[in-house]
């Protein structure tokens, strides 16, 4: 049985259930620490250029010719890089403005510094947009200093980029895992309804009487009651066939009175006319017991197979009683691909079947009759019974499985056989069909299997 899901199926329903629910929990993780992670890291820059500003203006010293030096590089050796992406300038009025050595090319707009007290915007710096930091601050001659300290914005984005790069592929391969781990919890939790259902098949195929194994407290109860109706079923059909047969039999006794006393009215001229009418009837009569006393036989009525067929094995005994029966016939036996093969019907059903098939033959064949066994891959297995007798017209074989269908009366029989072969072939689920052959009449018999014919 196929464990993977599909449509309509509990796998399926859990299946989608799991995935909703690991993709939202897994988005929501990626949300929330996508979002803390930049809040995080922003706030430690801007805490970082803060301090960055600060420190430059500390370090910040003017000469008696008017120049802008610094008494020492800052902490962070990058803004001695060239172009590095954090840059500082320091510009005043009447004095020559001082610029990192990271900033090769370009400048710093010095508007961000307007007051005592620290702004910070984003702005365009040397290399790209940058997060610009500034404040003034009152030079020793009384001017007005701007310090100016920025950072490119690419290197924020690119530590955020990082981090949710790596996030998603952690939580890409979390949510797999916890597919896969759903999966197996589901594999675990309906492994009780996979055994359930292989019980089911070997009930259907004839293997088991009823549904075997323990199941979960709640599968249980369900498996109990199946199994109690299973017997029950098979009690009532049991009985209703013996009643069958018995009612049948009962019936056989005054139908032979009525007519022994059919016949002897015959004899009489002013009633030859009803026992002419009573003659027939009773031979309806006659007729329908007989096929209610061959059905009753049958094992068809039982709601579960209690056998298994082995092939060919199952047509030597009935070829062998042929050959009794019908001396003057050659009976024999060909199987393609079949030998050592099991097919999942109650032996006494069809072994009945094939015994009608090749009584019917036996009669109609000049010298011999042929059983062949094909057993396809596709889990299809006819049995073919051919003879080479004079066929039947197109207009004869509709009327073949009617019941007291007989197209010669000097034959032995009632015409109950091909009806009572189309009820076990429909019982059994099989197809029946009968077409002249290149010899003559040719019956098949064929089961269309749910599986592959198992062979040991």
């Amino acid at each position: 049985m196929s464990r993977l899901p599909v449509p309509g199926s509990l796998r399926l329903r859990f299946l989608l259930a799991i995935t909703v629910w690991v993709a939202l929990g897994v988005s929501a993780i990626w949300f929330s620490a996508v979002g803390i992670f930049s809040a995080h890291i922003e706030q430690s820059y801007h805490e970082e250029l803060e301090v960055h500003v600060r420190e430059l203006a500390h370090l910040t010293s003017f000469d008696d010719d008017g120049s802008i030096t610094l008494t020492r590089p800052l902490s962070d050796p990058r803004y001695e890089v060239p172009l590095s992406g954090f840059y500082w300038q320091i510009t005043a009025k009447d004095h020559e403005p001082l610029r990192s050595r990271s900033m090769t090319r370009g400048s710093l707009d010095p508007k961000v510094a307007q007051s005592p007290q620290i702004l910070h915007t984003l702005d365009s710096g040397p290399t790209g947009p940058a997060i610009t930091y500034g404040f003034t601050e009152p030079a020793p001659d009384g001017a007005e200093v701007h310090y100016v300290i920025a950072t490119d914005q690419s290197e924020l984005d690119r530590l955020i980029d990082g981090f949710t790069r790596d996030l998603t592929i952690w939580l890409a391969g979390l949510g797999s895992l916890l597919l896969a781990t759903g999966l197996a919890i589901i594999g675990f939790g309906l492994h009780p309804l996979d055994r359930l259902a292989k019980a089911t098949a070997r009930l259907r195929r004839g293997e088991a009487a009823e549904l075997e194994g323990k199941y979960p407290a709640e599968i249980a109860p369900l498996v109990n009651d199946l199994n109690a109706y299973i017997h029950q079923n098979a009690d009532m059909v049991a009985r209703a066939r013996v009643q069958a047969g018995n009612l049948a039999h009962s019936l056989r006794t005054p139908l032979a009175i009525i007519t022994d006393e059919a016949e002897r009215l015959a004899e009489e001229p002013n009633c030859s006319h009803a026992a002419t009418v009573l003659l027939e009837q009773s031979k309806a009569m006659e007729q329908q017991i007989g096929y209610q006393l061959a059905r009753a036989r049958s094992s068809s009525g039982k709601p579960y197979a209690a056998r298994t067929v082995r092939l060919p094995e199952v047509a030597v005994p009935i070829l062998r009683a042929m050959e009794r029966l019908h001396p003057d016939k050659s009976f024999s036996l060909v199987s393609a691909n079949c030998d050592q093969a099991t097919l999942p019907v109650d032996a006494v059903d069809y072994s009945e079947l094939l015994s009608i098939l090749l009584d019917n033959a036996g009669k109609w064949a000049r010298s011999k009759v042929e059983l062949t066994f094909v057993c396809g891959s596709d889990g299809v297995v006819t049995a073919r019974i051919s003879d080479d007798g004079p066929g039947m017209t197109s207009a004869e074989i509709e009327d073949a499985f009617l019941l007291g269908s007989r197209f010669d009366t000097t034959k032995p029989g009632a015409g109950l056989g091909l009806a009572i072969a189309r009820d076990i072939a429909d019982a059994m689920g099989a197809e029946l069909e009968i077409l002249n052959g290149e010899l003559g009449l040719v019956a098949t018999v064929t089961c269309r299997l749910d599986s592959e014919i198992r062979k040991d």
